[in-house]
């Protein structure tokens, strides 16, 4: 039994843009952030003395201004955050962006203007410093990977190893960076993964075509995505018309005997593994996508300063 796709590649090649996050869930972050620093938040006996000890001796009424500057290269992502944490520590205070998400940064090249006044400022200051410098790492290290893939048709996706609570911020920042976001939770795709297999009975022949139909048939209007382990997997799942094969931790060889054996009746998604030492190589074989979290859990925090003008 053969099948047309119901799916194109292109069907799948999306990216979260800020207007996709939710104002409201991004002031909920903010706030958190806002009472661990102000009223010890997460700890199970709070302090007897709350607020901001060291701007207390400020001199009253002071204003100022500060300047966001980029201490090394870097993909700059989380400009959005800017303005809403400066709203949440008080009124008056200002941001003039000088630079855009997802746009390379050099050593010294101003990111932007904060102004107003000086207790809020300074509050807040250590907040937008921990979401730009986390989000600008993840998108400039997403950069590194796309970058590998550089000439190649295979469209590089995120997943969802992300840090509880921040997944829309995280793969925000990975589509910053250049790639592209896979599926957002549980609810956007049916992806049978081999533990639910396992859980079914369904590792492999009838039962593995029967299971797989069975979400095709019920979810008319979601993708229907399988991970398989095993070259003899593919051809149950392609008769049950799943629109994604995600191959999981298969060799190079594998990958392209397994390109041929789908032969673009469903989408081919390679996982496991993935190195950007690998990347050139694996984006010669005809893919359509390889995922992975690596850009997100194993990047590192771009050095940017915050420097009173």
């Amino acid at each position: 039994m053969s099948h047309q796709a119901r799916y194109s590649k292109e069907t799948f090649l999306t990216r979260l843009t800020w207007q996709d996050l939710d104002p409201d869930y991004l002031r909920q972050l903010i706030g958190l952030a806002k009472i661990e620093d102000l009223a010890g938040a997460g700890l199970a006996h709070r302090p007897k003395r709350l607020g901001d000890v060291t701007t207390a001796l400020m001199p009253e009424g002071a204003t100022g201004r500060a300047q966001l500057t980029a201490r090394g290269p870097l993909v700059l992502c989380g400009l959005g955050l800017v303005q809403t944490v400066l709203d949440n520590y008080g009124q008056g205070c200002q941001f003039d962006a000088k630079s855009e998400d997802g746009q390379l940064k050099d050593q010294g090249d101003v990111i932007g203007i904060l102004s107003g006044p000086s207790a809020p400022l300074l509050q807040a200051e250590r907040v937008i410093l921990n979401f730009l410098q986390h989000l600008s790492g993840i998108a400039t290290e997403t950069r590194l990977y796309v970058d590998a893939l550089d000439g190649s048709p295979t469209a590089l996706l995120d997943t969802r190893k992300t840090l509880p609570g921040y997944r829309v911020l995280q793969k925000y920042a990975f589509a910053c960076g250049g790639g592209y976001n896979h599926r957002i939770g549980l609810f956007d795709r049916v992806m049978l993964k081999d533990n639910h297999l396992a859980v079914a009975g369904a590792t492999g022949g009838n039962r593995l075509t029967q299971t797989v139909a069975l979400a095709v048939n019920t979810f008319e209007h979601l993708a229907v995505e399988v991970e398989v382990d095993t070259l003899e997997q593919i051809p149950p799942v392609l008769e049950a018309g799943a629109d994604i094969i995600l191959l999981d931790n298969f060799s190079p060889l594998e990958l392209k005997e397994a390109v041929q054996m789908i032969d673009g009746r469903a989408c081919t998604e390679a996982s496991g593994g993935i190195t950007l030492n690998s990347l050139p190589a694996l984006g010669d074989l005809g893919l359509d996508f390889i995922s992975t979290g690596a850009p997100i859990h194993q990047s590192t925090w771009k050095d940017i300063g915050l420097d009173w003008l």
